[in-house]
């Protein structure tokens, strides 16, 4: 049966652009781009198709195919990352930076993200277009199954928006209760993301009335004491 919008399906890609690998799910290909982060969660991705899960020129050549299905397809920058805009390129003070800029330093300036392209005198010349903006991509894929389980369709959304595999998660007579581990509140981006799983999840699961974040912080267990020692007592001898 063709997938349409609003199926989670699972899917493995990986995102060229000429011929260097920008993104992929698969850990071997990340390694030898060099693109490897030992921080990140490998592996095939949970998404709902119709949402932006993945950039639109993927998506929309993914609706309409069957599970199992692979291929390639070639994505133009207006269903990538855009054009390269010119109001992008802005001219920025050196006394912004905390240390003296040079060509290719990121910066980040007023929340958005950038990178030097140029120095002139004491200003800098710094690109707040995505670095894939203007380009043509090419994706390949794979679509492995389509994700039926309500359960595994959220822990997919999770690892999705904050890369997190360690976070329980229960549905019972229309609440959703997440088990989170103790500290998340200091995963910066579980913090900045939660706001849109929660959204998502009220906009895909009708019947969900109440979602619970409880975090459980266990006691400390104690060492056991450890086994005494006896004195030896030396002789000394005179």
């Amino acid at each position: 049966m063709a997938l349409q919008e609003g199926d989670f399906i699972r899917l493995r890609y990986t995102g060229r652009a000429g011929e260097n690998i920008f993104d992929t799910t698969d850990e071997e290909n990340a390694k030898e781009e060099g693109i490897y982060n030992p921080r990140a969660e490998y592996g095939p991705v949970t998404i709902r198709l119709g949402s932006h899960h993945v950039i639109i020129g993927l998506e929309d050549e993914l609706i309409g195919k069957e599970v199992g299905a692979e291929g390639e397809v070639d994505v133009p920058p207006e269903k990538a990352f855009g054009e390269h805009d010119d109001e992008g390129m802005k001219s920025v003070a050196t006394t912004q930076f905390r240390e003296k800029p040079k060509r290719g330093t990121r910066i980040e300036v007023e929340g958005r993200e950038g990178v030097v392209v140029d120095v002139i005198g004491k200003r800098a010349v710094v690109d707040f277009n995505h670095p894939l903006a203007g380009k043509t991509l090419n994706y390949s894929y794979a679509i492995l199954e389509k994700v039926e389980d309500p359960v595994e369709q959220i822990q997919g959304l999770i690892k999705l928006f904050s890369g997190r595999t360690d976070i329980g998660i229960s549905i019972v007579d229309g609440t959703v209760e997440l088990a989170l581990p103790p500290a998340i509140a200091y995963d910066r981006r579980w913090m900045v993301w939660r706001g849109t799983l929660v959204r998502e999840i009220f906009e895909y699961y009708p019947d969900i009335a109440d979602i619970v974040m409880k975090e459980t912080i266990s006691r400390p267990v104690k060492p056991e004491d450890a086994p005494e020692i006896p004195e030896i007592e030396e002789e000394l001898e005179e």
